[in-house]
């Protein structure tokens, strides 16, 4: 029987060197410096890792190339057995070793994602990783640079209390060249406040009785947040008193009863009361203080034309100059000073016009005494020195008649 012989059967030792190079060659994956390769983590190490792409040798990812956070374990990022996508960086370094990046595979396919979403105008989200100068840094697949002024509505002091939270943003700057994008999430909780405020303002009525905070102070009256829209208390709507500014009668973060005057939709605007959420002194007024009873009050303001006199209970009525003594009254501070306790005499309560007309010429009147009027001091000074005067011309004589 004859040998059969398989031409398919060699033997390594009539394989030379440059002809098993070339087998080992065909078995090796081809690629080039920025390519994309896939491979499985086979050792982790505290400063690197080791992936096996099928190479013949394992690609070597340092530490700073496995994410883009700063001071993370490698065992943190990815573990043995892990099927991971690198790009090549160098395909030979000093050692002989090929160095890969996990982070620049993630942060071309995050480029593209983040650009696509910039184009759509769809909201990103991300972990806030780090707080630097002027910001928060949001992991979103690669860096995102957050400012500090558009965190939120309003400033915020402490961006500390961000971190490790996740945050909804909209990016408005994408620069490849510089690998900067900038993010705003002050636009996204703008665009939400905006569809609270369409819900809130279809909801409100006059006469509802709300509560609020009062988020901010102004010379004419008083911001409240209403839970995604802000109303205004007018100074004339604090108090029932007069009131010379708002903080006399409210704090910024104070909460507040409110209740709504006005709601106007075309201007988005709301008038709120906050005296209406109290009694009103004046409804009892006209049985506390009938014509014609007399009372004692306190001067608060004294003006050109009289002066201003509480009665207790948040009323004040007006001494009309011309109502303060019998004699003639250049100006009220010749008569009382603010502080003094006064008696007046109810002559005419306006509930329309909410005013109280006093008397303390008709009091004293009544209760049989005459109400002083001080000399003025431009009067005082000119008799004063009148009387000088007078002195000066005495002793001018009395010398010329001694000398006689």
């Amino acid at each position: 029987m004859s040998e059969i012989q398989n031409s398919s059967i060699f033997s390594l030792d009539d394989v030379s060197d440059e002809e098993m190079n070339n087998l080992i060659d065909g078995t090796i994956t081809n690629f080039d410096e920025g390519d994309l390769v896939t491979g499985t983590v086979v050792k982790i190490e505290h400063d690197e890792v080791l992936l096996d792409i099928g190479y013949k040798s394992e690609g070597v990812i340092p530490q700073h190339e496995l994410s883009i956070r700063k001071d993370v374990s490698p065992s943190d990022i990815v573990s043995k057995g892990d099927q991971i996508e690198a790009q090549v960086i160098t395909k030979e370094d000093k050692e002989g070793r090929l160095i890969l990046s996990k982070r620049r595979a993630e942060y071309e396919r995050a480029w593209k994602r983040v650009e696509e979403k910039h184009q759509s105008g769809e909201n990103v989200e991300g972990e806030v990783i780090e707080v630097v100068k002027g910001g928060l840094i949001l992991d979103i697949g690669l860096r995102g640079f957050l400012p500090a002024s558009l965190v939120d509505l309003r400033r915020v002091k402490d961006l500390t209390a961000y971190l490790g939270t996740r945050v909804e943003a909209r990016v408005i700057e994408m620069d490849r060249n510089r690998n900067n994008v900038v993010l705003s999430r002050r636009a996204v909780l703008e665009e939400t406040r905006k569809a609270e405020r369409s819900e809130i303002l279809s909801k409100l009525q006059s006469g509802m009785r709300l509560k609020g905070t009062v988020s901010s102070i102004v010379d004419f009256g008083a911001f409240v947040d209403l839970g995604g829209i802000d109303g205004l208390i007018h100074i004339s709507e604090l108090s029932w008193n007069h009131v010379n500014h708002p903080s006399e009668v409210v704090k910024v973060g104070q909460e507040v009863e409110v209740q709504v005057l006005d709601v106007d939709l075309n201007r988005e605007r709301i008038s709120l009361g906050l005296k209406q959420t109290t009694e009103d002194p004046w409804k009892s007024l006209v049985k506390r203080y009938p014509t014609g009873a007399i009372v004692e009050g306190s001067v608060t303001k004294l003006v050109t034309f009289g002066a201003f006199v509480d009665l207790g209970d948040g009323v004040e009525g007006l001494v009309h100059i011309s109502e303060m003594a019998n004699k003639h009254v250049d100006a009220p501070a010749q008569v009382c000073s603010v502080g003094d306790k006064v008696q007046v005499k109810v002559m005419e309560v306006d509930l329309d016009r909410r005013r109280i007309s006093l008397s303390m010429k008709a009091a004293a009147e009544t209760l049989g005494y005459e109400v002083e009027v001080r000399p003025m001091e431009a009067e005082r000074g000119a008799q004063g020195e009148k009387g000088e005067g007078a002195s000066a011309s005495k002793g001018k004589g009395e010398e010329k008649a001694i000398e006689e």
